[in-house]
């Protein structure tokens, strides 16, 4: 790509702030929930509206520069070093059409604002487990929401995509568009998307929240699950997440430094029959705590409980065919509290509605739970880096591929090899010929990104 270096004065002609680094609120711009590492841009363009980010991407691609794009930050993976961000955090904008059950939401929006706006008229939206993430980009990363056994994938249930594309056009795209399909599943990798136009569903209150096991039932609660979810209603969603809590004053003290099971339940259906298809779970042993209740569905980021506060964070995840015994055993020996990596780990049940065809990117259907590490970085990245690998060699017997939403991290590993697992090899080959067509320059590179050809 040949690249051309801007003039201080030649700058894109927009409404929102444009910054350079040492210019004030640039270091505000460029921060995001993700702290183990952040994008270093050459220019920051606040974006305050779509037009905007229209002017930035046409500005890029004038100079041959790539482009990054933020919200929120929860999902960098690849940090920008030069080029221009575009930060979207402005776009907030949220219209509810309660008839038609949609919602159009600005690329700013983060989820608890949604929910909000959306329970004010009976509905919800297919939202993942923190009401902090950004609507869009977990849309666009496919979206494995807290009723996606019942539901799908988010990404599925797109009605319109407002994108500029690196010709700098800002189209609209639906159902039988080209890239319509295309780029729902696969990140940012064919544009900046401005707004989508989501359907909602017509779900008020959720029987959920969380069931916890002491680590001596540790074991046992793992094998329950991994038992109980051969049976249960595609109404029920639920996860599965062992770890050692941190030993900090944030934490109540009877939680400290504890290794922990917990059970993250979400039923649809009426309570007398979340109880009883939950006994399972409780008949395991005594219950280090229980809050098991009907909730109005504005009170669904409870279930899991996600920090609130940035912080980094790298992780891996396996898409896996199914869960015999021995893969849990395997799992737990390499997680577990004597792991020399302290992880976060766990598995989500899939299934059910997301495993039936749709008109989004996302592949390997087929998968029947994935597993997930998450590690805090430190001082040896490259120890890390190796636990991690030796986690996802535990699971290579039973993986199909990766979800690309829950990679987070970015390094040597975010590289074409990783994207592919996410995806057939037909299925990335015709993303590999759209993304020539589109972006033959792989302007939107900052990303789990897909070659163009």
């Amino acid at each position: 790509m040949t690249k051309t270096t801007p003039s201080s004065t030649e700058l894109p002609a927009t409404t929102g702030p444009v910054l350079r680094p040492g210019d004030t609120g640039y270091d505000a711009e460029i921060s995001g929930f993700q702290t183990a590492y952040t994008h270093r841009p050459a220019i920051v363009v606040a974006a305050a509206h779509a037009e905007d980010v229209r002017a930035a991407v046409e500005y890029a691609a004038r100079h041959g520069l790539p482009v990054a794009v933020q919200a929120t930050g929860h999902g960098l993976s690849v940090p920008a070093d030069g080029g221009v961000l575009i930060n979207t955090r402005r776009l907030t904008d949220i219209r509810i059409d309660a008839a038609a059950r949609t919602a159009r939401v600005g690329a700013g929006v983060q989820a608890g604002h949604l929910i909000e706006a959306a329970a004010a008229h009976g509905l919800a939206p297919l939202n993942g487990s923190s009401d902090s993430v950004g609507v869009v980009g977990y849309t666009l990363g496919g979206g494995i929401g807290l009723m996606a056994r019942e539901f799908g994938y988010a990404a599925d249930h797109v009605r319109a995509v407002e994108i500029v594309t690196a010709d700098g056009r800002l189209r609209r795209l639906a159902p039988g568009d080209e890239l319509f399909g295309a780029v729902l599943g696969t990140g940012g990798n064919f544009g900046v998307v401005t707004a989508l136009e989501l359907e909602l569903v017509p779900v008020t209150t959720v029987y959920g929240g969380q069931l916890q096991f002491d680590a001596a039932l540790v074991p046992q609660a793992l094998e329950a699950w991994r038992l109980w979810t051969a049976d249960v209603p595609e109404q029920l969603s639920s996860a599965i997440t062992m770890m050692t809590m941190p030993n900090i004053p944030q934490f109540p003290e009877r939680l400290r430094g504890r290794y922990l099971a917990t059970v993250n339940i979400v039923y649809t259906g009426a309570e007398a029959e979340g109880e009883r298809l939950v006994a399972p779970l409780r008949a395991v042993g005594e219950l280090f705590s229980d809050n098991l209740r009907v909730m109005p569905y504005a009170d669904s980021h409870t279930i899991y409980n996600d920090p609130p506060n940035p912080h980094p964070y790298t992780a891996t995840n396996a898409l896996l065919s199914e869960l015999p015994a021995d893969a849990t055993d395997a799992f737990l020996e390499a997680t577990g509290p004597q792991s020399p990596l302290p992880v976060v780990a766990g598995f989500r049940h899939l299934g059910g509605a997301l495993g039936r065809p749709g008109p989004s990117a996302m592949e390997h259907r087929e998968a029947e739970y994935v597993a997930r590490a998450i590690a805090m970085p430190g001082p040896d990245d490259a120890a890390i880096a190796d636990g991690l690998a030796r986690i996802r060699k535990t699971l290579q017997p039973w993986t199909i591929g990766h979800n690309l939403n829950f990679l987070y991290g970015g390094g040597a590993d975010a590289d074409e090899a990783q994207t592919r697992a996410g995806y057939s090899d037909s299925g990335y080959d015709r993303l590999a010929a759209l993304k020539s067509k589109y972006d033959a320059r792989n302007l939107f590179r900052f990303n789990r990104n897909i070659l163009p050809r």
